[in-house]
């Protein structure tokens, strides 16, 4: 019967770094002030009939803190990129000049810096709902247990190291949180 206990708190694990990685994908696209090629990571170009993510078919690099460059893998898409850029709203006008489209990172303003302060806190907050949900189906998975014979107190156990792993993960994300606050606060 303790395996199949381990089994649930090692998928509940697993799930839990799950919401974790998920949560430090989104804050990766939350800009913090500086030029990065993630801030691009949310733009689609089509390529030929297909929704193409933007680094497979241009080249980003970026040679300031202020400045993204893109270089096409093909020149005849410099305008198609350019308006993919556009449509995807991320505040950015993208330059064309023939060669590249270059893109300014203009400076936060102080309410953008709260408006991403309190988008990185919603994305926690899902990320924490994210770990309570998976801590509810795990106990619910222990229950069933409980009902089919597993004794009352390896039940009891199971239920008591999901806590502790749904307290660490919750831990965790606040800390996340705690250093995005910070990297977007920081002028």
């Amino acid at each position: 019967m303790t395996e199949e206990i381990d089994f649930i708190l090692d998928s509940t694990k697993e799930s839990m770094e799950g919401s974790i990685a998920h949560l430090e994908k989104e804050f990766l696209n939350i800009r913090a002030g500086k030029a990065s090629p993630a801030m691009l990571g949310s733009v689609f170009v089509d390529y030929y009939g297909s929704a193409t993510p933007l680094s497979q078919v241009a080249k980003i690099s970026v040679p300031d803190a202020r400045t993204i460059t893109l270089q096409p893998f093909e020149k005849n898409m410099l305008q198609v990129i350019e308006k993919a850029i556009m449509i995807a709203n991320i505040g950015f006008n993208p330059m064309n000049n023939g060669d590249l489209i270059i893109i300014s990172v203009p400076p936060l303003t102080e309410e953008r810096r709260r408006e991403l302060a309190k988008q990185a806190k919603t994305e926690a907050e899902d990320a924490k709902i994210g770990v309570r949900n998976v801590r509810k189906d795990a106990n619910s998975d222990i229950k069933k247990l409980e009902k089919d014979g597993t004794s009352e107190d390896i039940c009891k156990s199971a239920e008591e190291s999901v806590q502790k792993l749904t307290d660490t993960f919750i831990r965790k994300i606040d800390e996340l949180l705690v250093v995005k606050e910070a990297e977007i606060m920081k002028v």
